[in-house]
Parts: structure tokens; sequence; C-alpha cells
């Protein structure tokens, strides 16, 4: 089965082709609705069947709804439902209607494309981290600011301040402002992960497989040390995987 893959996020929409397992032609929007259609529907002509929808923001779901009725494909929305109902994971939460549909498909990929125990962690607009325990149970996470939020709340809290541009090489040291941003951010950040990853495993006495995906995964992970699979389709692959089943 071909099927569209949507993973809506608060900052860009990625949209690619899901076809047995494997993601391809994807295309990063930023805040660009009429762009993210334009390329799901140049998807529509290689056969796919389904649009698989992944979305943590609300106020876009009507429009997407709009849009797969238009090109006549239903709209298969990832939720805690169809995670339990295809994903072959549990999941012991309290409230599992409260959790992002992005989480529940990078875990869902992420299992089925590491395997059982993984610490999936997705590094987007917000810093997210799933568990899924070796009996395949989906069993809690963590959320923290991502760097865009770090980013904006230092330009808008302070007076002098800039907006710090994300990526480049950490400084040994900061010799600017912009310089010591970067080294805070960066370094503050991998120390942040390193210890998240640190108190889950003595937590769960357990060693994870690593995975991380997200538009910032790759950048703040070079050089880091940390043994983490980056994996860039995953979102993308847990929405096919999820919505391409019954």
């Amino acid at each position: 089965m071909k099927l569209i893959a949507v993973d809506v996020g608060n900052t860009s929409t990625a949209v690619g082709l899901w076809s047995n397992g494997h993601v391809s032609c994807v295309s990063h929007v930023d805040g660009d609705r009429a762009a993210a259609f334009t390329a799901a529907e140049a998807l529509r002509t290689r056969g796919a069947a389904r649009l698989a929808y992944v979305s943590v923001v609300p106020r876009e779901d009507a429009a997407w709804r709009r849009f797969a009725r238009r090109l006549d494909l239903p709209l298969v929305r990832v939720d805690h439902e169809r995670f339990k109902a295809v994903s072959g994971l549990a999941l012991d939460y309290p409230r599992p209607e409260t959790i992002g549909a992005d989480r529940l498909a990078d875990a869902a990929a992420a299992v089925d494309r590491y395997s059982a125990p993984v610490l999936v962690c997705d590094f987007g607009t917000a810093f997210t981290a799933a568990v899924v325990t070796r009996d395949r149970v989906w069993r809690g996470g963590v959320i923290a600011p991502g760097f865009p939020l770090m980013r904006d709340y230092l330009y808008e809290r302070t007076a002098q301040l800039p907006r710090m541009k994300l990526g480049g090489k950490c400084p040994k040291i900061g010799r600017s402002t912009e310089e010591a941003m970067r080294f805070g951010a960066l370094v503050g950040y991998r120390g942040m992960v390193r210890e998240i990853v640190a108190t889950l495993s003595r937590n769960f006495k357990t060693d994870f497989r690593l995975v991380a995906t997200g538009g910032f995964a790759k950048w703040v992970l070079k050089d880091s040390g940390l043994p983490f699979e980056i994996d860039p389709t995953l979102t993308l692959h847990g929405a096919g995987l999820l919505a391409g089943n019954k």
C-alpha cells in the first residue's frame, strides 16, 4: 500500500510517500500550508490510497480534512486508539488521549525499525522523549523546550540578546554574544539530553536503544558521544505504519 504521510508540527510540516515501509519523496515546508498541500498533491499521482495524518496543531486539522476530501483520499489520523489497535504495542499511561500523535508515531516506527527496548527522542520545536520497554509497552516520556523555544525566549525576554541563529559549530568559548549563546544552548542542551538518557536508563534498569529524529537532532548530537541512531523519516514512517494497517 502507498500512502501520503503528513506530519504537521509547530514549526514545519513534513510530507512524504510511504510505500510498504519505505519513506521517499520527502518535503519539509516551514509555515506554508499551501506549499505543503502542493507537495502532498504531487504524491497523489504516485498511487497513494490514503493520507496518513500526524498533527500537534489542532487548528490545521480542518484544512487537511478538506484537502483529503478534495483529493478523494481517506484521511487516517494517528491517535492513541489507532496506536493501540495496530501497533502491537501497549500503552501504560493514565490519559492516553493526551499523548501527542507525533510521539506515538515515533514510538511505533522506532520499535518497528530498531526493536525494543528503545528510547526515542524528537528534536523539534519541543524536545520529546518516549520509553518503550522490552515487553513492548509505551511507558511515558519527557517533554522539554526545544531550540527554537530557547532562542525565542532569550530574544523576547531580554533587552540586548539577539535572536540566535541555529546551526553552526560550537565554539571553545563564547567570544561574542552570539557565540556565548550558541555555546550555552548547544553544550547545555547536550547536557540535558545526556542526563535524561542516564536517568531513564537508571529508572528502568535498561540500556535502551537510542533513536533520534527531528530537525535539530543532527546538530545537537554531532560530536556529543551519545550513541543515537539518527532517523530523519521516523515520524513519517510511523504515520504510514499506523495508517496503513486495518
